[in-house]
């Protein structure tokens, strides 16, 4: 095959970035297709996706091989075992000298190519062989004993032209700080970076730019050590005093040779900027630049390339900047599990969580950690010792400590921006995500902490710019942002009084702030931006009205919005506080409780909810009376809670209680009412009274459109509760139109992933099959089967009901064996979180009895279904209609069984039952 025909996908990890280029380069001038990830593949890319199209157009892989590139952590493991898999043809080049170890079994036996210890030349050579394949020489091969002629030197007039990474040692001008041995993760913008400097044959200048401590220099001091083989100059410039750089560009122009002694820093600077500007295949990096302004002469020009770390976000106006961010969670994991040997992967996760994944948070815990100290004890440290803890274990390679970097920032700010100071203390007593400016300046007559000119039409904008120019928030035309860490320093830092103060001015904001109806999906997102604020004052609320009433509405908001972690977790903390503060009978106390059942019960907990519930009810019958509102809410929680317990005539009576008196008190089309009535409903379909339950729904449902919108959470849960009554009538063609609509609706209001959306999804599948339609119910089931595994978790009630509804679509489908896969692990799961007696898991018991049945274990189905219809009659009644459906069932198996005349008394039994059943509901 020749060059031109072939099309090779070149395999490396990513400190091998340099060998890569050099390759996929030297391929290329020899006429292959080659496709490099950094070359081709754009930001934002699906990367498995991209990687699997490579494989697959790839008539060959070439795979660099290094310590590196067997790392389990890398993605290279993926790519050689795909092309291993699909016996495609694999072409290892190795880089470094590896040991037995390092290679895979399955790869030692495979010949590879060494390019590590040649000359360029040599190592071009040997690269094209490895790709072509070996073929006899064209020349009469020389004498082996006569001396070899000297290799000639490659011609290197593109300074774009990668160079081979020999590994022969540092060039000859260098004057970089060690190489950080921990470095981890960053590999997304060091291809950014390599590219954005190979982005043009002149000078090309980019700007690293983010907060303090969030990595800016390591990134910048990787690039140079992982591409140190591309250049002949590389000087590192501590340019945090701009009026340095003239002497620090002496320094450099002496190493060179281009100095004059007695010339003065600056002519010598002049000499070395031209000098540059003739050369390439040099790198400046200039560290901590700070303002664009006192550069604007000093910048090198050439062919060359320049890197600036900087908080300053004037740089962007400038030059081409890649913004930092803190670390994504899994190179904040990374790293953590590579530095504090055998941390457990949740007290990593959690220890990142709070530290907020900023790298230089992450060295310095890492530091301490491994000095002694353990995570939990650091952990728990850190939430009231945060600034002393971030003024120890000063990591390698950072100039300070976080404390100590937050300090000489404010302190700057302080004296140069007296007005941004106290911003940044306003700033610190939010939560760490974004805080809109429309917040400020809605209550800007109204602060006390910050003297705003009422004149000043840019406050708070413009007195914003300089935290930002500090490195010490991201600002942006709509919000600013203070990390975590920086927040805590700068509260630690502040008096009491001030503190207090500052406090006061954070409620004032919140209170202003705070949306309307926590139930509308349209306010969602301002309830967003606003919980996670509210969630971090949570302890400091009890002397604090406005802060509570609003803390509650969010918990209802993240209930309503189906984040039932969150609001747990939320309101368990204020409950805590309140309970301690203010009173186990206060009224915002209780409130806390209500939400905190609700959310136990919506993630399963139906124990503790109910227990919570109980309490609840009984305290504000107590202090509140039987009557009121607040009373009827927890009694109407408490109805729900007992139906998912099962306790479906004790959940009846109780929510027939309270829809009467809510009716009374507060009218037959108020929310609260609805709700009861809906809840009523779905107690009796529960019950098998299907018919009163549709004439409720559909009263229900008509109200609900009316009072609240075709398209309101509420309106489409009656929608969806009518359907699946019609369901269980098998009404299976209406069922379908309106849980299909109800999907779509929800779909759209409430997005893929809530919990509503999914119980329609759920439901429409059922009836889906109900129809016949078992390809389609079971590709709906599966998908909703993983979505809630997913969201929920294994064993939560949702998750098995979704897993109950597999299993009998792929009964449908005939694939019986999976099917009692299925079925015998929801029983099993059921069994435990619900009980024996449970009417799920009597349904699970069933499912597994009929696919018993269709494999032919009779015997196994017969004493399943038996001890099925005994629970049930004493759970649900003899009369019940799943009772009367597992007993026919009974019948079918032991007909099945050889057992015609015991079958034929059970079947009977019934037939008498549901004579005597009729006559009752005439």
């Amino acid at each position: 095959m020749t060059a031109a025909a072939q099309s090779v996908f070149v395999s490396y990890a990513g400190p091998d970035q340099a060998w890569a280029e050099w390759v996929a380069w030297q391929l290329k001038d020899a006429g292959y297709e080659v496709e490099l990830d950094v070359w081709d593949w754009r930001t934002g890319d699906n990367f498995i996706d991209r990687m699997n199209e490579a494989l697959e157009r790839a008539t060959a892989v070439v795979a660099l091989f290094s310590n590196n590139y067997f790392s389990r952590t890398r993605w290279t493991k993926e790519e050689w075992t795909a092309v291993v898999a699909r016996r495609e043809r694999l072409v290892p080049l190795t880089i470094e000298p590896l040991t037995a170890a390092d290679v895979p079994d399955i790869l030692s036996a495979v010949i590879r190519k060494d390019l590590h210890g040649l000359d360029e030349q040599a190592a071009v050579a040997a690269l094209l062989t490895a790709v072509d394949g070996p073929s006899a020489p064209t020349v009469k091969p020389g004498f082996p004993g006569a001396p070899a002629p000297a290799p000639a030197a490659p011609a290197d007039s593109d300074g774009r032209r990668p160079r081979l990474p020999s590994g022969a040692g540092l060039p000859r001008v260098w004057n970089v700080p060690d190489r950080n041995p921990h470095f981890t993760g960053r590999q997304a913008q060091l291809a950014q970076v390599r590219d954005g400097l190979l982005n043009g044959r002149r000078t090309v200048v980019q700007a690293l730019q983010g907060l303090g401590g969030i990595g800016k220099s390591q990134l910048a001091l990787e690039y140079a050590h992982r591409f140190t083989s591309q250049y002949d100059t590389v000087w590192w410039i501590d340019a945090e005093r701009a009026d340095q750089l003239l002497v620090r560009y002496t320094e450099l122009a002496t190493r060179l040779g281009i100095a004059k002694p007695d010339a003065g820093a600056e002519h010598n600077a002049r000499t070395l900027l031209e000098h540059l500007r003739t050369h390439d295949r040099w790198l400046i990096i200039l560290d901590n630049a700070d303002d664009p302004r006192d550069f604007e002469t000093l910048i090198p020009t050439g062919p060359g390339h320049v890197l600036i770390t900087s908080r300053n976000p004037g740089w962007n106006d400038r030059v081409h900047t890649l913004s930092l961010g803190v670390f994504p969670r899994g190179d904040a994991l990374a790293y953590l599990t590579t530095r504090v040997v055998g941390i457990a992967p949740e007290q990593a996760d959690g220890l990142a969580d709070d530290l907020g994944d900023l790298p230089l948070a992450l060295a310095q815990a890492a530091g301490v950690i491994t000095s002694g100290m353990t995570v939990d004890r650091y952990r728990a440290l850190l939430t009231d010792k945060t600034a002393r803890l971030m003024a120890n274990g000063g990591p390698h390679g950072y100039p300070a400590p976080l404390a100590a970097a937050v300090d000489i920032a404010t302190t700057g700010l302080a004296a140069d921006q007296p007005d941004a100071a106290l911003l940044l203390r306003l700033g610190a007593f939010f939560g760490p995500d974004p805080i809109p400016l429309a917040w400020l300046e809605a209550v800007r007559d109204q602060l006390a902490t910050v003297a705003v000119d009422p004149d000043d039409f840019m406050w708070p904008q413009a007195a914003l710019q300089p935290l930002a120019r500090y490195g010490l928030a991201r600002v942006d035309h709509e919000t600013f942002q203070i990390h975590r860490l920086t927040q805590a320093i700068v509260r630690d830092r502040s008096g009491e009084a001030d503190a207090t103060a500052t406090e006061d001015d954070v409620t004032t904001i919140l209170a202003n702030a705070t949306p309307d109806d926590p139930d509308t999906p349209t306010a969602w997102p301002r309830w967003a931006a606003l919980t996670s604020h509210l969630a971090a004052r949570k302890h400091s609320t009890a002397n604090r009205p406005p802060l509570r009433r609003a803390l509650i509405q969010s918990a209802r908001y993240l209930i309503k919005s189906g984040q039932s972690r969150a609001a747990r977790d939320l309101v368990a903390a204020v409950h805590h506080a309140w309970t301690g503060t203010l009173g186990e009978d206060h009224e915002d106390t209780l409130s806390s409780a209500q939400y905190l059942g609700h959310a136990m019960s919506d993630l399963g907990e139906y124990g503790e909810a109910r227990r919570l519930q109980e309490d609840t009810l009984e305290r504000r019958r107590t202090v509140l009376g039987e009557n009121h509102p607040d009373t009827l809410h927890s009694a109407n929680d408490l109805a729900v809670t007992l139906a998912n317990f099962g306790q479906y005539a004790e959940a009846r009576r109780m929510s027939e209680d309270v829809l009467e008196r809510r009716r009374v008190l507060l009218g037959d089309n108020d929310p609260g009412t609805l709700l009861s009535a809906q809840n009523l409903a779905a107690v009796l379909r529960s019950l098998g009274e299907d018919a009163e339950a549709r004439r409720i729904c559909e009263d229900t449902l008509e109200r609900r459109r009316t009072v609240l919108g075709e398209d309101h959470p509420d309106t489409l849960d009656s929608a969806g509760s009518l359907a699946s009554v019609l369901h269980a009538m098998e009404e299976y063609e209406e069922a379908c139109r309106m849980s299909e609509d109800v999907l779509e609706r929800r779909r759209t209001v409430l997005g893929e992933d809530h919990p509503d959306t999914l119980h329609s999804a759920h439901g429409l599948a059922a009836t889906l099959g109900a129809l016949h339609k078992h390809a389609e119910a079971h590709r709906m089931q599966e998908q909703t089967f993983e979505r809630h595994r997913a969201l929920l978790g294994q064993d939560h009630p949702h998750t098995l009901d979704s897993a109950s509804g597999f299993g009998v679509t792929l009964h449908n489908l005939g694939r019986y064996a999976e099917a009692r896969r299925i079925c015998e692990d929801t029983l099993e799961r059921r069994r435990t979180v619900l009980g024996e007696d449970h009417p799920d898991t009597l349904n699970s018991a069933h499912d597994l009895a009929m696919s018993l049945l269709t494999l032919r274990e009779h015997a196994s189905a017969v004493r399943l279904l038996k001890d099925t219809r005994a629970r049930t009659r004493r759970t649900l009644g003899p009369d019940h209609p799943f009772t009367e459906k597992v007993t026919e069932s009974l019948v079918s198996a032991l007909t099945a069984a050889g057992k015609p005349h015991e079958a034929y008394k059970l079947m009977a039994s019934l037939k008498t039952g549901q004579r005597q059943t009729r006559r009752k509901r005439r």
